[in-house]
């Protein structure tokens, strides 16, 4: 029965990711999918002989807390990482905030354990359970974000949209260069195909910036060889979901129905693809590469962004499993 609920839930998440890659419900239907296959794993242990079964056990308990405290420690580590090399801000210290957090429960349920404190407790088992909600949909995410950042381009594209962010002193920074790079890649291929996409640039003029980032994404492409013909401007933009909302109207002004590749940095990319499903965005979100020490803050942070967007139920969830934790904690 749950190898056949693990079936059906698979095919269901194959069915919708052929309907539209960018539904943040594909990676929950395949989070439950792997989870039902997992618990008919777990239930064909008792047939195994005793001797076996023990030792598979003892490996299905120990293995997740070991990995826990692994992630932990890596966490903490690229926490102070990235205090050493970028600004301390709280989306900067993501990961150590998270990596702390995870030592702070385990610690918190050894104690529960070893103590049998009904007000340890009280603390501890609402706090697994709300944490365990999070964790399965963070692991959601980044599986299938994983799997979204490798699913192929549809050939026969007629814009390639750049996302803009903060520049500095006029200057490209490493980040949005990276993005730029990408989006030339893709323009170059599609011509090389016989296409004629155009490359949209999308940013405005923040407080700080001498000049639109779409304007000095626009020169870049045309030092690295774009010709202007091919390189259209959006420059009112100052958020995400404004450059995908205005750059959908000038695409739509331009060639109605078009198709779009939307380029962003590899970290930024699904929860990029889900906000251009709402903004009715007609194309896909391409990632290119980040250093790899600002990637596990910059996904927690993004993560967190998609759980606000769906607030209210996330929050009645989590809300329903501590109350249901401290049921269990004081009976």
């Amino acid at each position: 029965m749950l190898y056949a609920c693990s079936g059906v839930l698979v095919l269901l998440a194959i069915l919708s990711i052929r309907q539209d890659r960018r539904r943040f419900r594909n990676a929950v239907l395949l989070g439950l999918g792997l989870v039902f296959l997992l618990m008919a794993l777990i239930d064909d242990i008792q047939r195994l002989p005793a001797s076996t079964a023990g030792t598979v056990a003892t490996a299905v308990i120990l293995l997740p807390l070991l990995t826990v405290l692994v992630l932990a420690v890596f966490l903490i580590a690229n926490g102070v990482t990235m205090i050493r090399r970028e600004s301390r801000s709280l989306g900067n210290l993501l990961s150590l905030l998270a990596g702390l957090g995870m030592i702070g429960l385990l610690i918190l349920l050894a104690a529960t354990q070893y103590t049998q404190n009904h007000t340890i407790a009280a603390v501890a088992i609402p706090a697994l359970a709300a944490l365990s909600y999070v964790g399965f949909l963070f692991c959601c995410y980044l599986g299938y974000a994983f799997l979204y950042g490798r699913l192929r381009i549809r050939p026969g594209i007629d814009f390639v949209v750049v996302l803009g962010s903060r520049v500095i002193d006029g200057r490209i920074p490493p980040l949005l260069a990276s993005r730029l790079d990408k989006a030339k890649l893709l323009y170059s291929t599609e011509r090389a195909s016989g296409a004629e996409p155009m490359i949209v640039t999308s940013g405005g003029q923040g407080t700080d910036e001498a000049l639109p980032e779409s304007h000095a994404m626009a020169d870049y492409l045309l030092a690295a060889g774009v010709p202007e013909t091919d390189v259209l401007r959006e420059d009112r933009s100052t958020t995400t979901e404004q450059n995908l909302a205005f750059s959908h109207e000038l695409m739509e002004q331009r060639k109605p129905g078009y198709r779009c590749v939307v380029v962003t940095n590899n970290f930024h990319a699904y929860r990029a693809a889900i906000m251009a499903r709402k903004a009715t965005v007609n194309g896909q979100v391409a990632g290119s590469p980040t250093a790899l020490y600002y990637w596990p803050s910059a996904t927690i942070r993004e993560f967190a962004a998609v759980l606000m967007g769906h607030r209210m139920v996330n929050l009645g969830i989590t809300g329903i499993l501590a109350a249901l934790g401290v049921m269990v904690a004081l009976r």
